[in-house]
């Protein structure tokens, strides 16, 4: 119940994990890694980073779908405790095609697992700049954790 307690402390509540937006799994867990399919900001937020919004407000949305994804992490796992290692976090910034901030939008993400995660939480990362993307969200980030396999005896 670790990590339940530091969300509490930065007053974080989950959300129900949001379901797929197509014929496809919230999430796939292989030899101790969970992949955790692309997920976007709570709200449904539409436009895109440098005309509709600001970098700012980009960071806020990249935070917001970190909280999606720990949401579809404790309702794959049951416990944010199994989680071992953010390994890989890759976002795509619906931006302007002059926009250059891409990386200070995934900030916003990145920034979130190491609060919650502490160590654990830094990982490898991209980030690319999309000319759209599903229902014109102004981000999707794709994850990857290392996560303790539990078996039945």
């Amino acid at each position: 119940m670790e990590i339940e307690q530091r969300l509490e402390a930065l007053g974080i509540k989950l959300p129900a994990a949001s379901n797929p937006a197509a014929s496809y799994s919230n999430f796939v867990i292989v030899n101790g890694l969970m992949f955790v399919s692309g997920k976007g900001p709570s709200g449904n937020p539409k436009g895109k980073l440098g005309s509709t919004f600001t970098t700012e407000q980009g960071y806020e949305f990249a935070r917001q779908t970190g909280i999606e994804v720990l949401a579809v992490l404790k309702d794959g796992l049951g416990s944010l405790d199994r989680i071992k290692r953010v390994v890989k976090v890759q976002g795509f910034v619906n931006a302007e095609p002059d926009f250059e901030e891409h990386h200070k939008v995934l900030n916003g993400f990145s920034e979130l697992m190491f609060d919650v995660f502490q160590n654990k939480g830094v990982h490898a990362r991209s980030v690319f700049g999309a000319v759209s993307v599903r229902e014109n969200l102004p981000i999707i980030v794709d994850s990857i954790f290392e996560v303790s396999i539990e078996t039945k005896e």
